[in-house]
């Protein structure tokens, strides 16, 4: 009994977590309109002043103002509950240059940028999918800066390094100014099949000709925007941290190797970021400077990751749209699953009677679980992720029916209680885990499909029943477990006398 003991302690531990995880935000306190969390996006160094700005768990065990323990918890709504931007976008290029089959790979690739980009805003129901031939459409839930999306989206991000040999005494005039380069009359011949012409406004180097890119962003397998200081002296500021990709990390030692002391601009879609000086040898990254705000820098950072756009667009229409299935379905959808997990507890308490009452505090377990990763995974709830884990439910009370009915035949057999339990678990064990198992396999398949721009709610649906039937192996076996040895141990004599206790 004492294994069982533990056992609770445990599980009223977890769910004790796991229901402060799930509470509203509201509830907690948490303000994130307030202008001091404004204030801290822009520099993290600020002191909050006691007011929270998200529902993070962090927590400083030993005083020294560094955070051992870091939770991030958000909780996300798709374009169907909360509404969001919905942009439509056209390849901004003479189309006719490109067969059918070229235009199209291109607008997938196109896409597929596009979807790393927006999910890295943490916009895992986002849509992205193609319009014809030539159009992306892009739906965006929860978003209402029109302009930073679209700048997020639409940018095409060339990166480029470019080589300033032999002008170190004039470098850093360029600062500002938007180049010309080889990199970007290959892009243009790529795209349009001939120069663009606005490319000719662009400013030469001293001899009249492009200045010459030594890498572009493609050698870039990470990058990420950081707020910390270059050195001890200087004041912190945002900039830009990149990996160099294992097989380019020698062409980029060499030439950095062989131009020590000489300037190399970075340039982003023509324009001089900055011009460093190689101080020595780079291997396997370094950072980019410029004058960033925190916003310019994880938008900058999320592009380079995502990789720079096949094909540029232009915006066709980008309006904001309210939820798509109306306050009233929602409410509907909400109050169907409330009323639905009601008669499934009462259903269980009056049929199963004491093993029906470990199985409604199991389910209740159960629900907060899932309620608490969704936060802290994070998962994007949309309509079909919600019926995800509502058929999740439903599973997890299959699991404690397969179990129960089990430990019924056993007690009619003549065995005892605690004989019966044992039996019934270990006998029934195999069934749960083979029938989530081949249900989690399935819910992978859907998932891997749904990684196709415009089939994301297929992976909505896919990820919170994965959840579900992953915390079902769980809540169905130890925790009913545990409530039902518990409230047996605590009314032993009455189940004793009257084995209809126990459903029989």
């Amino acid at each position: 009994m004492s294994n069982h003991l533990r056992w609770l302690v445990f599980i009223i531990v977890l769910s004790v977590f796991a229901l402060y995880v799930a509470m509203p935000a509201e509830v907690k306190g948490v303000t994130p309109d307030d202008p001091v969390c404004k204030s801290l996006e822009e520099d993290p160094t600020l002191d909050s002043l006691g007011v929270r700005c998200n529902e993070n768990i962090a927590i400083d065990l030993n005083g020294d103002r560094t955070n051992e323990v870091n939770f991030r918890v958000t909780q996300s709504l798709g374009l169907d509950l909360v509404g969001g931007l919905r942009v439509l976008l056209q390849a901004d290029l003479d189309t006719s240059t490109l067969t059918n089959e070229e235009l199209i790979a291109a607008m997938r690739e196109t896409a597929n940028n596009i979807n790393r980009r927006v999910n890295g805003l943490g916009l895992t129901e986002a849509t992205v999918q193609l319009q014809g031939v030539d159009r992306i459409l892009v739906e965006l839930p929860g978003v209402r800066d029109r302009q930073q999306a679209i700048s997020t989206i639409q940018q095409t991000a060339l990166l480029e390094f470019v080589d300033f040999q032999g002008l170190a005494g004039s470098a850093q005039q360029y600062v500002g100014r938007t180049i010309l380069t080889t990199a970007q009359l290959e892009l243009a011949n790529e795209r349009a099949g001939a120069a663009d012409d606005t490319l000719l406004t662009r400013q030469t180097d001293p001899n009249g000709n492009p200045f010459t890119t030594a890498f572009t962003g493609v050698i870039i397998q990470a990058a990420s925007a950081q707020f910390t200081s270059a050195n001890q002296a200087a004041a912190p500021e945002w900039h830009i941290a990149f990996q160099i990709a294992p097989e380019y990390q020698n062409q980029f030692a060499e030439y950095t190797g062989s131009r020590r002391g000489e300037p190399m601009a970075i340039v982003l879609d023509g324009e001089v970021l900055s011009v460093p000086t190689i101080q020595a040898q780079l291997t396997d990254g370094g950072i980019i400077t410029g004058i960033f705000t925190d916003t310019e820098a994880k938008t900058l950072a999320l592009q380079l990751q995502a990789g720079a756009l096949r094909i540029p667009l232009r915006v066709v229409s980008a309006e904001e749209v309210g939820a798509t299935l109306g306050q009233t379905s929602v409410s509907r959808s909400l109050r169907a699953g409330v009323i639905g997990v009601f008669v499934i507890l009462m259903f269980m308490l009056i049929y199963y009677r004491v093993p029906g009452l470990a199985a409604d505090f199991a389910l209740v377990v159960f629900i907060l679980l899932n309620l608490a990763l969704f936060k802290l995974v994070p998962v994007t709830l949309t309509l079909p992720a919600i019926t995800g884990f509502l058929i999740s439910i439903g599973t997890a009370v299959d699991g404690n029916i397969l179990i129960f009915e089990r430990i019924k035949e056993e007690l009619r057999s003549g065995k005892d209680v605690n004989a019966a339990f044992s039996a019934g678990f270990d006998r029934a064990w195999t069934s749960i885990r083979d029938s989530n198992l081949s249900s989690i396999i399935i819910g992978a398949i859907m998932f891997f499909f749904g990684q196709t721009p415009g089939a994301s709610i297929v992976s909505g649906f896919a990820v919170t029943l994965i959840i579900g039937l992953l915390v079902n192996l769980f809540t169905a076996v130890i925790v009913t477990r545990t409530f039902l040895y518990v409230f047996a141990y605590l009314g032993r004599n009455s189940i004793t006398k009257n084995k209809w206790l126990l459903g029989i």
